[in-house]
């Protein structure tokens, strides 16, 4: 029960024993493919010589981190912007976790009190929210009481709606199918409103 991208396999394994990694990708995963978003952290380790944490990342010379997301390839599409998003989500998990991603969710009483929490970091509304619950809940065993509720339809079991839902090509494909029938509807309620 892991999640696995087709994207480099050290990048996977990297998402799978590192609590920063995963919430980094899902930091990034905005306006990019999935698949970018949550490689991004294997290329910033390899362009810091190391795995980052969290202090180190929050303490980082902005500048200098900036240079790093722009970096060709860029890390994101909008690398000034989300440099700056991974310092502050980086300095929430100090002020408020002793910089441990981990604790964001270890010690959670419930699911909505782990959307709570994850909904307190900076550029995550509700909807990114609940797919970081799902992501957690089904690709990395936390399931606190309620956590499906709490991840909304992304909590759905058999669901094919986000990156929490993706196991393989077939999976990610079935993602890609749902985002864009979505895509689809809303741009057709805008033309009708």
């Amino acid at each position: 029960m892991t999640l696995v991208l087709p994207i480099d396999p050290e990048a996977n394994r990297l998402l799978e024993r590192s609590p920063l990694a995963r919430l980094l990708g899902m930091v990034l995963d905005q306006q990019v493919p999935m698949e970018k978003a949550f490689s991004s952290p294997y290329v910033l380790a390899q362009r810091l010589g190391h795995e980052p944490d969290a202090a180190e990342l929050a303490a980082y010379d902005p500048e200098a981190l900036v240079a790093i997301f722009a970096t060709p390839p860029a890390l994101h599409r909008f690398p000034k912007a989300m440099a700056a998003r991974v310092q502050e989500v980086c300095q929430v998990l100090v002020d408020r976790y002793d910089g441990d991603a981990a604790r964001l969710w270890s010690d959670v009483a419930d699911g909505p009190e782990l959307l709570r929490r994850v909904s307190e970091l900076p550029g995550f509304g509700k909807q990114k929210a609940q797919i970081f619950v799902a992501l957690l809940g089904k690709r990395f065993g936390v399931t606190p009481q309620d956590w499906r509720k709490a991840a909304g339809g992304y909590g759905d079991p058999g669901a094919y709606r986000s990156v929490a839902d993706v196991t393989d090509a077939d999976s990610l494909r079935r993602v890609r199918e749902y985002k864009q029938q979505m895509k689809a509807a809303a741009k057709a309620k805008t033309a009708g409103a």
